[in-house]
């Protein structure tokens, strides 16, 4: 079997709250971070909230990468999305953790559009 995409949900906890709140420093970190997988950035649209938090995508030729942040609680959900079998999600586990100083992290990687050799979808 194949699939059309991998979908890594990652959860990064105890976070440096500053870092989780810094609009252009997400930015910068989802954007590098995309490029250090080998995907090819199109695109990036984040929104600030009051009193706090962040959302935001950076779109990439081989789909996405997503931040929702909670600076209350220390937590950042990242979802990255990438299509075909060229990158590696699971690349970017490790430089978020880093750059956002998360104390623990845990992940679920799921196949997308998983398809039969016929080319049939399951499920």
């Amino acid at each position: 079997m194949t699939a059309l995409g991998k979908h890594l949900l990652l959860e990064l906890k105890d976070c440096n709250t500053e870092l989780l709140n810094d609009l252009d420093y997400l930015k910068e970190v989802l954007v590098d971070v995309a490029r250090q997988i080998g995907a090819t950035v199109i695109k990036d649209s984040f929104y600030q909230f009051s009193p706090q938090g962040i959302s935001g995508v950076v779109i990439i030729a081989e789909s996405h990468i997503s931040i929702h942040t909670w600076p209350e609680y220390n937590f950042a959900a990242v979802d990255v999305f990438t299509c075909g079998d060229v990158i590696e999600p699971r690349g970017a586990v490790k430089p978020l953790a880093e750059k956002l100083k998360a104390k623990s992290t845990s992940y679920i990687e799921l196949k997308r559009g998983v398809l039969l050799e016929t080319g049939i979808f399951v499920g």
